[in-house]
């Protein structure tokens, strides 16, 4: 395995969104989904670019990051990406790609409590900006 410390933001982001993704897939088969479709639906609330932004923009003014994980989302947000937003602005994109560098960050360096304290705070957040 490679040192985190050396992964690039696009790396980090790549796995960040797999992990990230995982966690929202429990959530809902936890909640009783089961159906693929209406799975796949509902997980876009939570793992869209517009969510992913929208949760980075929260835990900012919440100051909810430590320096460090700040840090990772910056390399992310600030990694030069090859492929192109969809359905969304370029920036939110690459707000998006900070918020999966972040979880893969935390992944990678082995911090699960931090990892599911976050992707908990996330699933709340944006259950609470449904309603």
């Amino acid at each position: 395995m490679a040192d985190y410390k050396q992964v690039n933001g696009i790396a980090l982001a790549y796995m960040g969104d797999a992990i990230y993704e995982v966690y929202i897939r429990k959530h809902l088969l936890d909640e009783g989904m089961t159906k693929p479709t209406r799975l796949h639906h509902r997980a876009t609330h939570y793992v869209s670019a517009k969510a992913q932004a929208m949760l980075i923009k929260k835990m900012e003014e919440q100051e909810l990051l430590t320096p460090e994980e700040q840090e990772y989302f910056r390399r992310g947000r600030n990694a030069k990406s090859y492929t192109s937003a969809k359905n969304t602005s370029v920036v939110t994109y690459r707000i998006s790609t900070g918020f999966e560098a972040l979880f893969g960050y935390l992944y990678l360096s082995g911090q699960t409590k931090r990892l599911d304290e976050l992707a908990a705070w996330c699933i709340k957040t944006v259950e609470a900006e449904g309603k």
